[in-house]
């Protein structure tokens, strides 16, 4: 079988919008909900929004590949990285690596694409990663294949361009992804489209020993956000991660040709899913704020300690709610003050109760 890559129409993708034209128009609407979601936001609830969606996205990007990051270190790095709140610097040089990654492709989306960014990209990627050479393509001999299964009866997915033909792809590629963004000599007027190619044409040359699908989907994040004229809102791999087996399917078929309709298809309707699921985090945003607005006069500091825990979970919520021995775990409370303080809360309408006796548990109101 041979790859895209060595087909005598490399890399002339082709594809067919038709069949995705609608997701297209609704990626359109929801990008246009969230700016209005974000206008109705005070600056400090903006900021608070953006850190959750590049902690998702920070974590997420690791999870796909194997690797399984403290939340708490994420969530601290890139504070400090924003200069919020400095804190002691995560124990995890991974962490730190990649959560500069997050603020550095947000903060220089609009730039040219250039070798020595991408270098630099791949350097924060393999932080923590002894062994790797970082900010540099490729120069092993033996072929860069995807591979699955056991020594000996291993099934081979993909197998990337030679490493001595990297750097000349690279050139290439980088070529490609300035002229088609917008202003571009050949520009691509769908932003959609054009992440969706400069991921698949990415990952197709892998031209680094590791780190590829990371900084080949913040590549993905760029071209997004300089379609959009503002750093994108939303976490691309929280949504990959989710359906792994269906991204690599994708890929794997999208690598076969260079006709990519069903690749861009695929790609399509996960930045939808994506998007959505950033409208809904914003919301919560919203919703969390003005529920401290309301409520923060009326709780003492345990109670207010509790629930930020709470609602730090986001979306999905505190996993089997709070009771009585979780709230005494956090705050270090008696089991009496907990109770006292848990009925209270009950009693404002602020917590709902579910169970009883040892059963008991409570669940924010919102």
């Amino acid at each position: 079988m041979k790859y895209n890559w060595q087909q005598s129409d490399w890399p002339r993708f082709k594809y067919n919008l038709k069949g995705v034209e609608d997701v297209l128009f609704a990626f359109a609407e929801r990008t246009g909900k969230v700016d209005g979601l974000l206008e109705g936001l005070p600056e400090a609830a903006k900021t608070e929004a953006m850190i959750d969606l590049l902690v998702a996205e920070a974590v997420k990007t690791s999870e796909i590949e194997g690797e399984y990051l403290s939340r708490e270190d994420v969530l601290s790095s890139i504070r400090n990285n924003l200069g919020l709140a400095p804190s002691a610097s995560p124990r995890d040089q991974r962490a730190e690596g990649i959560s500069e990654l997050m603020i550095d492709v947000r903060n220089s989306f609009a730039g040219k694409l250039t070798q020595a960014k991408l270098f630099s990209w791949h350097g924060m990627v393999m932080r923590g990663n002894p062994g790797i050479k970082a900010g540099k393509w490729r120069t092993h001999k033996e072929p860069m294949q995807v591979v699955s299964g056991p020594v000996g009866k291993s099934t081979i997915h993909f197998e990337a361009p030679p490493s001595r033909q990297v750097p000349e792809e690279m050139k290439q590629f980088i070529q490609w992804f300035n002229e088609t963004a917008p202003g571009g000599k050949n520009e691509i007027k769908k932003p959609v489209v054009r992440s969706a190619i400069a991921h698949l044409y990415f990952e197709t040359i892998h031209p680094f020993e590791d780190g590829n699908g990371r900084v080949g989907r913040a590549l993905s994040e760029k071209a997004l956000s300089q379609g959009l004229g503002r750093p994108v809102m939303m976490s691309l791999s929280h949504t990959i991660e989710a359906r792994k087996k269906e991204y690599y399917s994708a890929l794997k078929e999208g690598q076969q040709s260079n006709e990519i309709t069903v690749w861009i298809n695929y790609f399509a309707n996960t930045v939808l899913d994506a998007q959505t699921q950033a409208e809904k985090e914003i919301d919560f945003t919203l919703r969390k704020t003005r529920f401290f607005d309301r409520y923060r006069a009326e709780l003492n500091a345990r109670q207010l300690k509790v629930i930020q825990r709470m609602l730090e979970e986001g979306t999905k919520g505190f996993a089997g709610g709070v009771s009585a021995k979780k709230y005494m775990a956090i705050t270090g409370s008696s089991k009496a003050t907990a109770t006292r303080d848990l009925k209270d809360l009950a009693n404002q309408g602020i917590f709902v109760l579910s169970g009883g006796g040892r059963s008991t548990r409570y669940e924010i109101k919102m």
